[in-house]
């Protein structure tokens, strides 16, 4: 990745009726720490390995785990996180609980996450 360097104003000079319009446009607080705290989730690769698997189709939680070659106890941390910030369902079969994307919302985020990346 190419580290590039910030550049700032030469001259210090506010525009305050632009600076003012885009305040009065920005969510409330508490949306932001809510979106905040969304895209935090983003930030684990163990996390987004999941999602990219629950891409292709709903696992349970030891396929997933023999899928990532770890433990059913780390999957189901991570899992319970998705499931807490709204990214994944689950539904019981039986004994088993399968694992889900939550709406297509997720699976337009990871998309689009990724061919940024890959441009």
């Amino acid at each position: 990745m190419e580290r590039t360097e910030a550049e700032s104003c030469d001259v210090i000079h506010v525009h305050k009726d632009a600076a003012e319009k885009v305040r009065n446009c920005l969510p409330a607080e508490e949306e932001l720490l809510e979106l905040s705290g969304f895209f935090k989730v983003f930030g684990d690769a163990t996390r987004i390995k999941i999602l990219c698997i629950l891409l292709q189709s709903e696992m349970c939680v030891c396929d997933l785990a023999q899928t990532l070659n770890m433990t059913q106890s780390a999957i189901s941390h991570q899992l319970r996180m998705l499931k807490q910030m709204k990214l994944v369902k689950s539904r019981r079969e039986g004994k088993t609980v399968f694992y889900s994307l939550a709406d297509g919302h997720i699976k337009t985020i990871v998309n689009q996450g990724m061919e940024h990346i890959r441009e």
